[in-house]
């Protein structure tokens, strides 16, 4: 799956969380994080604190790999702690 934007990236935690047949609560505990903040990640809130990201995703069993375009033929592991997904997810925005 393809997140280039927050609303993708919600939605790609539901579809995760669903799949491992965890509810939000679950998933929240697991997290460290409240189950409110989960139901607004997965509606796709825009200023999401990249930490709580990161933790959901472990939490998920899911690692962050991110790819520049074919063109530049460039990738970039992350670390914890060393990314603004919010930078990320707006420069995506602006990309055709």
């Amino acid at each position: 799956m393809r997140v280039r934007t927050a609303t993708d990236l919600g939605a790609f935690i539901r579809e995760r969380r669903v799949k491992l047949a965890m509810d939000q609560s679950d998933l929240a505990e697991k997290a460290g994080t409240s189950r409110k903040w989960i139901v607004e990640v997965e509606q796709g809130k825009p200023r999401a604190e990249i930490g709580l990201v990161l933790r959901t995703l472990k939490a998920l069993g899911v690692s962050l790999d991110l790819a520049a375009d074919r063109a530049q033929k460039t990738v970039a592991a992350i670390e914890p702690g060393n990314v603004d997904i919010n930078n990320i997810l707006d420069s995506l925005k602006k990309r055709p």
